[in-house]
């Protein structure tokens, strides 16, 4: 059997480790995600990738400090062709990682600095020294005259790097490449991520009252996710009323008034996994055209969803969706990301990108193993409401297993009267 066949739910197993059921091993997904960044680079030009994201510094060492360090590019990763992951941390994060992260070898665990975002301005040398430090690594790899993938950079250091003499190409395509297959223990843990999200909404569908309003219903599911094992509560757009259509993205003080459409997007991580998670709600009661714009957007989702096996590709998926002139937008790049689907991982916007944006000129294909969530929205008659919905789902030989489970096959009217 296949690693990606599933005949029944996707396991999301307990956050603790037991001795009486095989759970995440985060040896074996240590491995592999190292394995498939090797893989990914031995299948490039490239002779070395440095790596400033954060996710990719994880998905390579394995290590992580916080969620503070996301904006900072403070911490950076060099993994040449034969050579173990050089890691750079933040001051002592390098000695705490060679205490307890003995998967990386002791020297390659070191301290660095570039300047926090200009604020320590690069004539301070801290960039220069970084860049001759990481040459140095690079000739001692006998990889230093190979162009190196780099995935994202400051402008400051990408001009230390070029004094160097290093030869700077795009990383980033290389490590999209190494993280667009999940091991059975990142979907175990995205999985779980899910089933986080799935109390959440629970929650939500219990409190969402005339009365409450959309910032404070966002604050008591931070609170729940949190408390459930959440390490990073990204963002939660909480969507009610008027503020439906357009879509604004994001969260208000609005009050939530009888009768009002809601939708909600929970986005969030477990273990770095992250969740992208619509749903939407009636308050107390739902009119018919608020019913018709709910069928309508689960017809194009379901539509899209009875597609998705190995072997697809994503304009055949994107074709099933309307045009952004049939639901009220100008062009298609005015309607980007609400007839969407985006891949899942550490980060919240992988591979594959499917909208008819980009999907019908640059198809792409699916592969078992790959997870993405799939996301519809439809303007309701009335001019103001809006229903939204999204599922996650891992491509299988068999087809799609959804991973979102809260439920949504008709709108839920929340605290009904």
């Amino acid at each position: 059997m296949s690693e990606y066949r599933y005949d029944g739910l996707v396991p999301a197993p307990g956050r603790m480790g037991v001795d009486f059921e095989e759970r995440v091993d985060f040896d074996r997904l240590r491995s592999y995600r190292l394995a498939r960044a090797r893989e990914a680079l031995a299948n490039s030009e490239l002779g070395a990738l440095l790596c400033f994201d954060v996710n990719n510094i994880r998905y390579i060492t394995s290590t992580q400090i916080g969620e503070w360090v996301r904006d900072k590019v403070c911490r950076y990763t060099l993994l040449t062709r034969d050579g173990e992951p050089v890691l750079w941390d933040f001051g002592s994060a390098a000695k705490h990682h060679r205490i307890y992260a003995p998967w990386l070898e002791p020297e390659n665990s070191r301290a660095g600095m570039l300047g926090l975002r200009g604020s320590v301005a690069p004539d301070a040398g801290f960039m220069d020294r970084a860049a001759m430090e990481i040459k140095s690594l690079l000739e001692d790899a006998g990889v230093a005259n190979a162009p190196i993938g780099v995935d994202i950079v400051e402008v400051p250091m990408m001009l230390a790097l070029m004094r160097a003499g290093i030869d700077v190409r795009d990383g980033q395509q290389v490590m999209l490449d190494a993280r667009q297959i999940k091991s059975r223990d990142e979907i175990m843990l995205l999985s779980s991520s899910a089933a986080i999200v799935d109390g959440t909404y629970q929650l939500i569908s219990e409190i969402l009252k005339p009365g409450i309003r959309e910032n404070e219903v966002v604050a008591q599911a931070n609170e729940f996710l949190y408390a459930a094992g959440s390490d990073d509560v990204e963002a939660i757009n909480a969507v009610s009323g008027e503020r439906c259509s357009p879509h604004p993205h994001n969260f208000s003080d609005r009050m939530i008034r009888p009768g009002d459409q809601a939708f909600f997007d929970i986005i969030q991580s477990y273990n770095g996994y992250r969740t992208c998670y619509y749903r939407t709600f009636g308050v107390g009661r739902a009119t018919q055209s608020q019913r018709d714009a709910y069928t309508k957007a689960r017809e194009w989702i379901d539509a899209a969803i009875a597609l998705i096996k190995p072997g697809v590709t994503t304009d055949q998926i994107a074709q099933v969706w309307p045009k952004a002139t049939e639901f009220g937008f100008s062009d298609e790049m005015e309607a980007f990301g609400l007839q969407f689907g985006h891949g899942l991982g550490l980060a919240l916007h992988e591979r594959p990108i499917i909208s008819r944006l980009n999907s019908l000129d640059h198809p792409f294909t699916l592969e078992a193993g790959m997870v993405f969530a799939l996301e519809t929205y439809c303007p309701a008659s009335d001019g103001y409401s809006a229903a939204r919905i999204e599922e996650e789902l891992v491509v299988t030989d068999d087809g799609a297993k959804v991973l979102t489970l809260f439920p949504a096959d008709e709108l839920f009217v929340a605290n009904q009267y």
